[in-house]
C-alpha cells in the first residue's frame, strides 16, 4: 500500500499539473482570438470614453490606497476625497461622450453634488478649502464629434451648486 501511495499522489500531481497548463493555454488562446476579431463601430467609438473612464477608476483606486494615520476622522477622509474626486471625473467623462440629455444632467449634478461633500470633509476636519471656482459642469467637447449637444452654463450650475452647498452645511 506505501508504494501506491506515492504513485497515486505522482498522478494526482501531474493531473493537475496538465490541467493547470492546459487552463493557461486556453486562456492565451481566448485571448488571442477577440482581438482577431473585427470590433464594431459603436465598441471603436466608445473607446475615448471607455478610455477616460478607466483611467479615472485606476486614479481612484490608486489615490484611495492611503497609508493609516491612527486618526479614523482623517483616514476616512482621505480615502473618500479620492473616491468622490473619481465620481467626478467620471461624470466629467460622460458629459464629454454621452447623449442622453437627462444622464447629462444627473451627471452634473454628481459633479456639483461631490465638490460639495469633498469641501464639507474637509470643513469638518477644520482644513482650509481650496479657491473657490466653479463647477466643472462644462467640458469642452470641440474635439468630440457629438459637440452639438449643449450644457447649461456653468455659472448658473455653480450657483446652484453654492446654494445646495449652503443648504447642506446648514447656512
Amino acid at each position: 500500500m506505501s508504494k501506491s501511495r506515492p504513485i497515486r499522489h505522482m498522478a494526482v500531481i501531474a493531473a493537475l499539473a496538465a490541467a493547470a497548463f492546459s487552463s493557461a493555454a486556453l486562456a492565451i488562446a481566448q485571448d488571442a482570438t477577440p482581438s482577431q476579431a473585427p470590433v464594431s463601430p459603436a465598441i471603436q467609438a466608445e473607446a475615448p470614453y471607455l478610455s477616460e473612464n478607466d483611467a479615472a477608476m485606476t486614479k481612484m483606486m490608486n489615490d484611495m490606497a492611503v497609508k493609516p494615520t491612527g486618526d479614523v476622522d482623517r483616514d476616512f477622509v482621505e480615502m473618500m476625497i479620492p473616491h468622490h474626486q473619481g465620481a467626478i471625473e467620471m461624470a466629467q467623462a460622460y458629459l464629454r461622450y454621452g447623449s442622453n440629455e437627462q444622464l447629462k444632467r444627473i451627471a452634473q449634478e454628481i459633479i456639483v453634488d461631490q465638490q460639495q461633500e469633498i469641501a464639507a470633509m474637509r470643513l469638518a476636519l477644520g482644513d482650509p478649502l481650496p479657491a473657490s471656482t466653479a463647477a466643472p459642469t462644462q467640458v469642452d467637447t470641440t474635439s468630440v464629434s457629438n459637440s452639438s449637444n449643449q450644457n447649461p452654463s456653468s455659472s448658473s450650475s455653480a450657483m446652484s451648486g453654492m446654494s445646495m452647498m449652503k443648504m447642506k452645511m446648514g447656512n
